[in-house]
């Protein structure tokens, strides 16, 4: 007699014992999860959560960390290193941090302090006002008065090294009598000192100043009378070098018809540009701004500072240690800035300006078009192996001095801005506002190519220091890596699969669900699937455990079109591989 066959179900095993981290595109593989919390790479190919964290210090007045041979840190008006406090009178504004040599510059305060000496900090700009009266002579180099007044007519039998100053060429020259030559001399360079009291206490040799309060109707100190013809004064408004001084004087380039003292008062200041954003690069800071300037004039320009010398901005002596001004071309506002293999770059959204050159006679500014780092997102640049990355308009790039690639595409349709990035070893830390206003901190490994995220904590601040990754976040500054005391609570994770048999048009269903894995004591994970189109979440079980091992899931069985699943831990665990059996139906039932 014979008996009909048994068509047997086409039974599948699939097993996944690498995993690969974040993806939340709609189609993605084996070993990546649509939606994760609190994984990490360290144990690739392993999945595995995070480790935990610590807290550092607490405070509600954190507005900028920076690491130097040791994390510092501003906590309201104090500037924090090795937990020694200066008290520095900073405002409540947040901070960006410039490292140059042992100094900290603390914008956009204008302050700075030196690290390995913390009793010498101070202000950047200086200004001087004076109160009693000023006086104006022709001088030496050196601050040393000529002997006798110069006269502004020819001596009819002039002695060698005699001067007189002619008034009649604009602008008036200084000539001195050569026996030798028997004929006058033009001076080149002449310098006028500027006396009164203090005046010159504020300032360094060679600083870059300006003078005002020299044009107009002034009066003259020792008759009392209003000097109408004040052109030779008035010269010398504006900007100026101290090519010497002291605590009552400071010598300028300048020349006088007559030696003069006035009663009213002057002003001289030594400033700082209106910026934007600044970095160090070779020993000089660089700066950019777009907008109005300090002296209300709208610009579009990049400084650098004198070199060595971050107080001087506005030094021009001829000398390859200047200081230096460039307008750009390019619209729009500057949108971050940041020293890259050697090179300061100034982003805006749709272009980078690279600088190139090592003085002001050789500098060059090179426009390149392309995808810059999104307004908000300045705190977002951050270099990994020499690669920046940083949040463009349209994701996350990676810039390695030739153009831009981006590295976001497992972010799907995601919309992120407010971005705020951090490197340490290998990873590339990024917390970002997403279109509905929630943080989501990601974490990109660059040796293995692959996203995790962790949680939704908002970060102001990421540092890096002596091994540890500091972030600024809710009135603490914790400890990433847990290198410190990490916090006791552990650490609930997640991961959750795309759609499991989504390529294939029959219907299936989950039989056997074998997991490999370890827990330490107290871990717990659980065990959740989703059928088709459904928003619940079903239970399947919970496991703990103390050592490694093979676990066998129960699923019942239920046949659908395609499933998610979804595991749910809390403590430390490590899955080794995860074996889905899947019995395979016709496209009906």
């Amino acid at each position: 007699m014979a008996f009909p066959k048994l068509r047997v179900p086409p039974v599948s095993r699939q097993m996944v014992d690498v995993f690969k981290g974040y993806n939340h595109n709609l189609r993605i593989g084996d070993g990546e999860f649509f939606d994760m919390k609190n994984m990490t790479s360290d144990y690739y190919p392993v999945l595995s959560p995070r480790g935990k964290r610590g807290v550092h210090a607490s405070s509600d007045e954190f507005t900028g960390i920076i690491a130097k041979d040791s994390l510092c840190y501003v906590d309201g008006s104090e500037f924090v290193i090795n937990e020694y406090r200066v008290d520095m009178e900073l405002n409540d504004e947040p901070k960006q941090l410039i490292s140059m040599g042992a100094y900290v510059i603390i914008m956009p305060d204008k302050k700075w302090i030196n690290t390995l000496d913390l009793t010498e900090f101070g202000n950047i700009e200086a200004e001087v006002q004076t109160e009693a009266a000023v006086s104006f002579t022709m001088c030496k180099l050196d601050g040393t008065d000529y002997s006798s007044d110069i006269p502004t007519e020819e001596p009819s039998e002039p002695a060698n090294m005699d001067m007189w100053i002619d008034i009649s060429t604009e602008p008036h020259s200084l000539k001195q009598w050569s026996e030798s030559a028997k004929m006058w001399v033009s001076v080149g360079t002449t310098y006028v000192k500027i006396a009164s009291a203090g005046v010159g206490a504020a300032f360094e040799k060679y600083d870059g100043i300006t003078i005002e309060g020299l044009t107009g109707v002034l009066t003259d100190n020792v008759t009392g009378e209003t000097i109408e013809d004040t052109k030779d004064l008035a010269a010398l408004e504006g900007a100026a070098v101290v090519w010497d001084k002291g605590d009552d004087y400071i010598v300028v380039v300048g020349i006088l018809d007559v030696t003069r003292t006035i009663t009213d008062q002057i002003t001289i200041s030594r400033k700082m540009p209106t910026m934007d954003f600044i970095v160090e690069s070779g020993n000089r800071l660089f700066g950019c701004r777009y907008g109005e300037a300090a002296n209300g004039e709208v610009v579009n320009e990049i400084y650098a500072s004198k070199l060595g010398d971050f107080k001087n901005w506005s030094c021009y002596m001829g000398l390859s240690t200047d200081s230096y001004t460039a307008s750009c071309g390019t619209d729009g506002q500057f949108t971050g800035a940041i020293t890259h293999l050697g090179y300061p770059l100034f982003f805006k959204e749709n272009c980078v300006h690279k600088v190139y050159g090592n003085y002001p006679a050789n500098f060059q500014i090179q426009d390149t078009a392309c995808r810059g780092v999104q307004k908000g997102c300045e705190k977002s640049l951050a270099i990994v192996n020499e690669t920046l990355f940083y949040k463009a308009r349209s994701g996350v790039c990676a810039y390695d001095g030739s153009l831009p690639t981006e590295v976001s595409y497992v972010f799907g349709n995601e919309a992120y801005s407010d971005a705020v990035g951090g490197a340490h070893g290998n990873k590339y830390y990024i917390s970002m506002k997403d279109a509905e206003g929630n943080y989501n901190l990601f974490v990109y490994d660059v040796a293995k190519g692959m996203w995790h995220r962790e949680d939704a904590l908002q970060v102001d601040a990421f540092c890096s220091c002596r091994g540890e990754m500091y972030a600024i976040a809710g009135g603490q500054i914790l400890e990433l890596l847990g290198t410190g005391t990490p916090d006791d609570a552990p650490v609930e994770w997640m991961v959750q699969t795309g759609d499991i048999g989504i390529s294939s048009p029959d219907m299936k269903y989950i039989s056997r669900l074998n997991v490999r894995m370890s827990m330490d004591v107290g871990s717990e994970v659980r065990f959740y699937v989703q059928y088709d189109f459904s928003e619940e979440w079903e239970h399947i079980c919970t496991l703990a455990s103390t050592n490694l091992r093979s676990f066998s899931i129960p699923i019942r069985p239920k046949r659908c079109d395609h499933l998610k699943l979804r595991i749910e831990g809390v403590g430390e665990a490590k899955i080794y591989s995860i074996t889905k059996t899947i019995e395979q139906g016709s496209d009906r039932s």
